[in-house]
C-alpha cells in the first residue's frame, strides 16, 4: 500500500501493534547534526579542525562523540519539520509509543527528546557504534522485534531499516527513492515530498552581492581606459572575485547558523532554516573557491595574491573579527576599497591616493550602516546585546555617527580632488564633477536616515539596488560625469 501526504497535511497514524520509530537527521529535524556540530565547533575554536580529523580517522562514532563536546548546539534553535512532529503527536494522541533513534550522538539525542517531549524512548550512537543503516536495523530488531515498529526516515541508509519496518514513513525522498522504499517495505507512507534544491542554492551563493564586485571597474572607469582588452581583464576579474566571495558567504553562513536563527530575517536563510543540506555548502564552498582562484591566476600571480589575501581577510573576519567592536566596521570597509585594488591590479591601472582616500571613508560609512541597520532591527531594549556581535543597542547613536562623519569625510576628499591639477587633464569641463559632491551628500544623508527609521536591508548596497532614489542619484552622477567629460 503506498499513501501520499502533502505539506501540512498529517495523515492519521495507525498504531496498532508497533511503536513508532523516528530518525533524527533529515527527519525530525531539517539539518544534519554531524555538520551542525562540526560548524559549531569550528566557530567556537578554529584549532579544532585537527582534533576532528584525528577523530574521524577513528570512526564516525568517536567523531560524534568529540563534536558533541566541542560545538554544543541549543537545540530550541534547529529547523523542526512541522508535518513529522504533527505525525508523531496524532500517534501519541492515539495512545501509540514513540521512539527518537538516530546515529547522532547519544547525548544530543536526549536534548532533543526532552527538549520536545514527544518521545517514550531515546536511542543514539555511544561513541563506539555508530547506529545507522544495517546496524540501526539490528538494534531496531532487538528492542522491539521483526516488524515491530513504523519508521520514519528520509536517506538511502533507512532502506535496510524499513525492510525490517511493519511501515516505512519517508520524509522528502527523491522520486528513485521512493520507488525503493516501496519495494523495502509493504505499506508506505511518503509523509512530505523532496524539496526544490536550486533556488536555495542560488539565495545562499547570494548573487545580488555580487553587485559589490562591479568596483573592480572604477580603475578603469576613473583613469578613462575603457579599450576591448582592459575591460576583458575586469571582467575575468569580476568573475574571479564573485566565485570567492560566494564562497565566502556559504563559509560565513555555516559559521554562523546559531546567530542567524535568533534572527528576525536571517534565520530564513537557506543554511539556518534547513531549506538547504549543510553538506551541500560543505562541499560548494571549497568548489567555488577553487573554481574562482583558476579564473584568478588567468590574471597572473599579482592579482591570484590580492584574491588570497582578500580570501584570508574574510575567513578571519568570519572566524574572529566580525565579533570585535569597530574592527568588524573596519574590515568591511576595507574589503570594499580592496576590490578596487583588485581592479587596478587586474588590469595594470594605478591606483590614485585621491581614490583610496575617497574609498576608504565612504565604504567605512557603509559598513557602518550595515552595523546600525542592524541594530536597529534589534529594537529599542537598552544594552541588549546582538547575537554574534560585540556591539548592544544602546550603541545606535555612536554607529550612527560614525557613518554620517565617514560619510561626510568622503564627499569632502572628492571636493579636494577636484580642485588638483589632474582634473584638469582628465576632465574637459571638471565644474560639472561638483554635482557628484552634491548629490553623494544628499545620498548619504537619506541613507542613514533611512537606517535610523529601521527601513534599511541590513546591507546598504542590497538596498540601494533596489532603491528608485539610489537609481536616480546613481543615474544623477553618471551624467555629472559624462558632462565633465563631455562639455
Amino acid at each position: 500500500m503506498d499513501d501520499s501526504g502533502m505539506f501540512g497535511t498529517v495523515p492519521q497514524a495507525d498504531t496498532a501493534g508497533a511503536v513508532l520509530v523516528v530518525d533524527l537527521d533529515g527527519s525530525l529535524i531539517r539539518t544534519d547534526m554531524l555538520y551542525e556540530t562540526a560548524w559549531s565547533a569550528l566557530s567556537k575554536r578554529w584549532a579544532n579542525a585537527l582534533p576532528m580529523l584525528g577523530r574521524l580517522i577513528q570512526g564516525r562514532a568517536q567523531l560524534k562523540r568529540f563534536l558533541e563536546q566541542a560545538g554544543p548546539v541549543d537545540v530550541a534553535l534547529l529547523p523542526y519539520n512541522a508535518d513529522v512532529i504533527a505525525y508523531v503527536q496524532t500517534w501519541r494522541q492515539q495512545g501509540g509509543r514513540t521512539a527518537l533513534v538516530s546515529a547522532s550522538d547519544q547525548r544530543i539525542v536526549a536534548r532533543i527528546a526532552d527538549h520536545l517531549g514527544l518521545f517514550d524512548e531515546a536511542h543514539g550512537s555511544d561513541g563506539k557504534e555508530n547506529l545507522k543503516g544495517a546496524t540501526k536495523a539490528a538494534r531496531l530488531e532487538a528492542l522491539y522485534g521483526a516488524e515491530g515498529y513504523a519508521y520514519i526516515g528520509d536517506s538511502r541508509a533507512d532502506l535496510a531499516v524499513w525492510r525490517g519496518a511493519d511501515k516505512a514513513i519517508t520524509v522528502g525522498l527523491s522520486a528513485r527513492l521512493k520507488a525503493e522504499a516501496a519495494r523495502a517495505a509493504e505499506e508506505v507512507l511518503h509523509l512530505t515530498p523532496a524539496e526544490p534544491r536550486l533556488r536555495p542554492l542560488l539565495r545562499a551563493m547570494r548573487p545580488h552581492q555580487w553587485l559589490k564586485n562591479v568596483l573592480v571597474f572604477l580603475p578603469l572607469m576613473a583613469a578613462h581606459q575603457l579599450d576591448l582588452m582592459t575591460l576583458l581583464q575586469a571582467l575575468t576579474a569580476f568573475a574571479a572575485y564573485s566565485l570567492i566571495a560566494s564562497s565566502v558567504y556559504l563559509l560565513n553562513d555555516l559559521l554562523d547558523l546559531a546567530a542567524d536563527r535568533q534572527h528576525r530575517r536571517k534565520r530564513q536563510r537557506p543554511f539556518a532554516s534547513g531549506q538547504l543540506p549543510l553538506s551541500w555548502g560543505t562541499a560548494l564552498a571549497p568548489g567555488l573557491l577553487l573554481a574562482g582562484f583558476g579564473i584568478a591566476f588567468a590574471l597572473g600571480p599579482l592579482f591570484a595574491a590580492v584574491m588570497a589575501f582578500y580570501y584570508g581577510v574574510t575567513t578571519v573576519y568570519s572566524f574572529l573579527l566580525k565579533r570585535r567592536l569597530v574592527v568588524d566596521i573596519c574590515t568591511l570597509g576595507g574589503l570594499y576599497t580592496l576590490r578596487i585594488i583588485a581592479g587596478g591590479v587586474a588590469t595594470g591601472i594605478p591606483l590614485s591616493v585621491w581614490l583610496l582616500a575617497f574609498s576608504m571613508f565612504f565604504f567605512f560609512a557603509l559598513a557602518a550602516m550595515k552595523r546600525q541597520a542592524e541594530l536597529v532591527a534589534e529594537g529599542d531594549a537598552q544594552s541588549k546585546k546582538v547575537a554574534g556581535r560585540d556591539y548592544r543597542t544602546s550603541d545606535k547613536p555612536l554607529v550612527a555617527n560614525m557613518a554620517v562623519s565617514s560619510g561626510y569625510m568622503s564627499v569632502l576628499v572628492m571636493a579636494l580632488y577636484l580642485n588638483t591639477p589632474g582634473v584638469r587633464e582628465l576632465y574637459a569641463f571638471p565644474e560639472a564633477l561638483w554635482g557628484i559632491c552634491l548629490v553623494l551628500l544628499f545620498w548619504l544623508s537619506r541613507m542613514v536616515m533611512i537606517t535610523h527609521r529601521g527601513w534599511m536591508h541590513d546591507d546598504p548596497v542590497v538596498f540601494a539596488a533596489r532603491d528608485y532614489i539610489s537609481i536616480i542619484c546613481l543615474g544623477l552622477i553618471f551624467l555629472f560625469a559624462l558632462g565633465g567629460t563631455m562639455l
